[in-house]
């Protein structure tokens, strides 16, 4: 039996080196893939805001066809309903207090969504 004087291979130092650039590798990409997860879970209830706007919209539209009067804000908000479900999120409607002409639309996300977002919907001049 004789030993083979040239094994060819990695040596301990170089797989060392491969695995702590990995290391540094994946500490960079996974805090920006977790960024951009919740980026686009936001982004997805801003959607969810606007299809409220237009839900607000639509309702103002048929109410103001049908009595021939704009509705007031908390006419409007009986009328869509306080929450809704849009897709993965829950959206409340909260009309803001006083002599005030707009309604807060409120995107939460439902189960394992997490993204949440809001926005202003303002009653129509007449």
């Amino acid at each position: 039996m004789s030993l083979r004087v040239s094994q060819r291979g990695f040596t301990l130092i170089e797989l060392v080196a491969v695995l702590v650039i990995l290391g540094v590798l994946a500490s960079i990409a996974v805090p920006k893939y977790y960024d951009l997860t919740r980026e686009a879970q936001n982004r997805g209830a801003l959607q969810a805001v606007t299809e409220g706007k237009a839900c607000l919209t639509i309702q103002y539209a048929q109410f103001f066809l049908e009595k021939a009067a704009p509705p007031g804000v908390n006419s409007l908000v009986a009328a869509v309903g306080t929450t809704t479900n849009v897709g993965d999120y829950t959206l409340e409607f909260v009309p803001l207090g006083g002599a005030s002409s707009q309604i807060k639309i409120i995107a939460s996300g439902r189960g394992n969504v997490l993204g949440t977002n809001s926005g202003l919907w303002q009653l129509p001049a007449n």
